[in-house]
């Protein structure tokens, strides 16, 4: 009997599927909570995967 899988989820090649991080911008702010930032990777948009890329067509 065939076993149904998934298809493997694809990566995005530039951030290794980190897609978000915070950054730390140093010292603390007067409630003593680190001052961070986030910054997205830009090729995934912050999803982490990549989108399939879109097959050739041969045209005869």
């Amino acid at each position: 009997m065939p076993e149904n899988t998934a298809a493997p989820v694809r990566i995005c090649s530039d951030c290794d599927g980190f897609a978000s991080v915070a950054i730390t911008l140093g010292g603390r702010d007067r409630n003593g909570h680190l001052r961070t930032i986030t910054a997205h990777c830009k090729t995934c948009v912050g999803t982490g995967t990549r989108r399939n890329a879109p097959r050739a067509v041969a045209h005869v």
